[in-house]
């Protein structure tokens, strides 16, 4: 099934029509004095790199040229004439067409629902009242000027949010199951990472869909559209050395294939959220303005088949009647029933539990790390696209020394919750205390040392160990915490509509990923890598 959105009555128009070597999705090292661009990609695919992240937003409408006549009198055929098309100067669009009728979806913000259409925000009328400091209500009715005169992509939601990220709709779903009922070439192969050597290939999409918070229906679905490793065998020899037909020797087998998609789809996912990608460019080098009314989750689908297909191609793999959504369909069953039985990914009037700061009172910690990603990002220098969603702020016990000695400082519990995962440097805990990462407010607390580290499985109360901070876990250059928010299996922008509040004090974004401050009043810490006096915080007993 998919969805058919073409709330607009439109006039027509006489006008024709976003470290190193490309890095993987992990937890950005902190505290650094400096980003490098230039680190070697790491064996282990669950590592992370730092690099910043920037998203294409050029909403610049091409030139537009008209069929001019020109009478050409023949001197063999009398009385004959010729018309011959030349362009005519490049002149302004007169925007003349009929306002959208936009009902807003889930994760909708006005800034964002601002760029997509290419408006200001001034512009966008409604009944509700709308801020810039909440999401926009799911269904709430936004008129919008049309002021778009590109081609744009079909206005036909093929994929649900919910089946992008790690959400509800996962819960019941037995990866190794349906793996080996499939019976093709993933039931029997098995990957080697760095940290773990040989693992199976089950298991590793299991991990990346964890880790990452992306749905694990949709790595398989992936997997066996571009690659044929699920129900059948590789089509040819390049297709079993890079499943997911990115030819780059760096990213050469199953897993960093996976990692390298996780990674554009979340670029796409949460850029569109953010309102920072407009536009997708093909490997044909043609470039197509996004339909503004698209979800999330069809734009991540889009954007990641336009990166290794020409627009012909991608025109066909996005049909829902016999592309890869028809596929899915097959594969899984509807997805959009799916999370039509669940609740929309952020309610009307969705708020911020009390979080106290992640460590106790009377110690003295340093602010190293302003909003940055909450897990992973991708390098610039792929395709000229990154930036991911600045979900996580970085803690240092300001009495470590640089590098990864050892700390004695604990972390702490924010707030109550069950323990629902505790491995591999993370603790993530679950606030509404249900058992799944995939529902409610969720926290992560990552690089926390094995040694003490909380086991799964325990109740938290506010103010209880979880552990010591380390560099455990991906790739880090300090002892530190690394934390961020995760709302029904969507990580949570630092600075936007939700404020990330801890202990009265709000986190606020700066120009650049790890800049940024903490604001309480009149007080006011400022993010530092190497955690200099003005980047240092005191918990008050009583906060």
């Amino acid at each position: 099934m998919h969805r058919l959105f073409a709330i607009i009555v439109t006039l027509s128009l006489t006008l024709s029509a976003c470290s190193s070597a490309p890095s993987i999705w992990g937890v950005p090292p902190t505290p650094t004095a400096a980003i490098s661009t230039q680190d070697p990609l790491p064996i282990d695919p669950f590592a992370g790199q730092n690099d910043p992240i920037i998203f294409l937003t050029s909403t610049t409408p091409p030139s537009i040229a008209t069929a001019t006549p020109i009478i050409i009198a023949s001197s063999a055929v009398p009385n004959i004439t010729v018309t011959v098309n030349t362009p005519t100067p490049t002149r302004t669009p007169v925007y003349d067409a009929a306002p959208y009728l936009y009902y807003a979806q889930s994760g909708d913000m006005l800034s964002a629902v601002a760029n997509r259409f290419g408006v200001e925000e001034t512009e966008i009328t409604s009944d509700a009242d709308l801020t810039k400091t909440t999401l926009i209500d799911p269904g709430t009715l936004l008129v919008i000027p049309n002021h778009i005169t590109e081609p744009t992509s079909p206005n036909i939601q093929i994929m649900p949010d919910a089946e992008i990220i790690y959400s509800i709709t996962a819960v019941d779903f037995d990866i190794k199951e349906y793996v080996q009922n499939a019976n093709g070439y993933l039931s029997d192969f098995k990957d080697y990472l760095g940290s773990t050597g040989a693992i199976d290939g089950d298991k590793a999409i299991e991990r990346l869909a964890v880790e990452n918070s992306i749905n694990p229906r949709l790595l398989l679905g992936l997997l066996e559209f571009e690659g044929r490793w699920v129900r059948g065998q590789p089509v040819d020899i390049f297709h079993t050395e890079y499943p997911m037909g990115f030819n780059d020797y760096r990213y050469k087998g199953m897993t960093v294939q996976m990692v390298w998609a996780i990674n554009n789809m979340s670029i796409a996912y949460y850029g569109w959220r953010a309102g920072t990608l407009t536009h997708l460019q093909f490997s044909d080098g043609s470039t197509l303005r996004i339909d503004p009314r698209l979800n999330a989750g069809t734009v991540a689908i889009q954007y990641l088949f336009s990166l290794t297909h020409s627009q012909s191609q991608w025109s066909q793999i996005i049909d829902p009647g016999s592309g890869f959504p028809a596929m899915y369909e097959e594969m899984f069953g509807d997805p959009w029933a799916r999370a039509d039985s669940a609740n929309p990914i952020f309610p009307s009037a969705l708020n911020q539990p009390t979080l106290a700061l992640p460590f106790l009172p009377n110690t003295k910690w340093s602010l190293t790390g302003g909003p940055h990603n909450g897990w992973g990002q991708i390098s610039a220098d792929v395709y000229g696209v990154s930036h991911s969603v600045y979900a996580a702020i970085d803690f240092a016990p300001a009495a470590a020394r640089a590098g990864c000695d050892i700390s004695n400082a604990w972390v702490t519990a924010s707030a109550p919750g069950l323990v629902v995962r505790s491995e591999n440097g993370a603790v993530m805990v679950d606030l509404d205390g249900d058992g799944y990462e995939q529902t409610g407010w969720n926290l992560l607390y990552m690089h926390i040392n094995s040694q003490y580290r909380v086991k799964a499985g325990t109740w938290l109360e506010t103010n209880d160990h979880i552990g010591h901070p380390s560099c455990e876990g991906g790739v880090s250059t300090g002892t530190h915490l690394h934390f961020a928010r995760k709302y029904n299996g969507e990580w949570v922008t630092a600075d936007g509509p939700i404020p990330f509040i801890l202990s009265g004090w709000r986190v606020v974004a700066g120009d650049k990923a790890y800049e940024g401050k903490l604001v309480r009043g009149d007080e006011v810490v400022i993010a530092d890598p190497n955690g200099q006096s003005f980047s240092n915080i005191i918990r008050k007993k009583d906060e």
